[in-house]
């Protein structure tokens, strides 16, 4: 098992923790040689997840901007609306094997969470969701999603209410219950194994998209973007194109209001190397070493950390991390919307919005793979409130 990225990555939990991790990752070694789980697991994606997800060509995006073609990785047609749900069947079906009896899950966006519910419902377990009161709040579709399912949603209201809380109330949980209880996390963070538990289970996304751009357009693109809060969709993605040098990857960090303003989640950015959630990585953080309050109109990319293999890739150079701010996000959430009749989530339209700004500069023939992890439905009323809100300190730019 992997256990660092560089520098990156470990197990920095307390030692109560230690054993259930141990236990973990005895049970992930012999669950992934182990053939007929990983016919349970692919066979539950395509007959209940609905994959393989397909790539859309956004022509009429494409064409209005001028340059390169914008191809969609369409995970937000997965059954529950998100790329969550491939990692979420992989550890509910790893939870089952290791004879746990209940699921608990952290969520900021809420998808992870409805995807934790609805796979829980599917094997019969009771689920309990954290959930920051922030998010609760501008999220509210989510968490009725979570409820119809038959989960217990649990608001947050300590630090910031927002996804760091929230795991850090899922860890208490588990501490006090890891006899009988499965930590599902959504994100390529935490301890080790859970990063590369949760890349393997996302890779998925990556493989298909690397032999869709080879069967539709006979080449690989030229480059392929992602947003980056705690980073699963993005690890998915890069992890088909990891191996190919003249494929570009892109993660985007949420800008917030602007790096300027200290109103952001952008870690790689403008983080520094600290210890989170058991794990060493790149975080936003005093000089004193406290974690600061971060913000973004979206609730998935408002996490003061990230995985601990993007911080490894950004090192080495092999993926590039941008900014894009609130408005430049929501502009990019429109045109999607006008250009294509898609509605993709606040989180993938930051990723939307890079490949928007860097089409023109590519010709014609180049090719630039988004992948849209995530659909905007849960979003509307954040969007409404945030346009009714009046100017905003962020370029739209687009």
């Amino acid at each position: 098992m992997k256990t660092h990225y560089g520098i990156y990555g470990g197990q920095y939990v307390a030692e109560t923790l230690m054993a259930p991790l141990k236990e973990l990752e005895a049970a992930y070694a012999e669950a992934r040689r182990d053939r007929g789980f990983a016919e349970e697991f692919e066979g539950i994606l395509r007959d209940y997840v609905g994959r393989e997800s397909p790539i859309t060509e956004a022509k009429r995006l494409s064409a209005h901007l001028g340059g390169a073609r914008i191809l969609l990785k369409r995970e937000d047609l997965n059954h529950t609306g998100a790329h969550k749900v491939n990692n979420t069947v992989g550890q509910a079906l790893l939870a089952r094997r290791m004879g746990k009896r209940r699921l608990i899950a952290e969520t900021g966006a809420g998808m992870h969470g409805v995807a934790t519910a609805t796979v829980a419902a599917l094997f019969g377990m009771p689920c309990e969701i954290y959930m920051g009161a922030i998010d609760v709040e501008r999220q509210a579709p989510n968490v009725q999603r979570m409820q119809m399912l038959g989960a217990t949603v649990h608001a947050v209201s300590e630090g910031s209410a927002t996804l760091k809380d929230a795991m850090n109330e899922a860890l208490r949980d588990w501490v006090s219950n890891c006899d009988d209880t499965f930590y599902v996390i959504g994100t390529v963070a935490g301890p080790a194994p859970y990063p590369e538990i949760v890349r393997d289970f996302q890779s998925v996304i990556g493989r298909e998209a690397r032999r869709q751009c080879l069967e539709r357009y006979g080449r690989l693109p030229d480059e392929a973007i992602a947003c980056v809060g705690g980073g699963s969709n993005a690890i998915g993605l890069f992890a088909g194109f990891i191996d190919d040098p003249e494929v570009r990857l892109v993660g985007v960090e949420a800008g917030g209001r602007g790096l300027a303003t200290g109103e952001h989640a952008a870690s790689i950015n403008v983080g520094r190397i600290g210890v989170l959630h058991g794990a060493k990585t790149m975080l936003l953080q005093t000089d004193d070493g406290n974690i600061l309050d971060t913000y973004s109109v979206s609730a998935g990319l408002d996490y003061p950390g990230v995985g601990p293999e993007h911080c490894h890739l950004h090192d080495i150079g092999r993926a590039e991390y941008t900014v894009i701010t609130d408005d430049e996000a929501v502009a990019a959430f429109d045109a999607l919307c006008r250009f294509e009749g898609i509605i993709p989530a606040l989180e993938s339209s930051h990723a939307l919005a890079e490949a928007m700004k860097r089409a023109p500069s590519l010709g014609g023939d180049g090719l630039i793979l988004v992948n849209l992890s995530g659909r905007g439905d849960k979003d509307m009323e954040n969007i409404m409130r945030y346009k009714a809100s009046g100017p905003h300190g962020g370029n739209a730019g687009i």
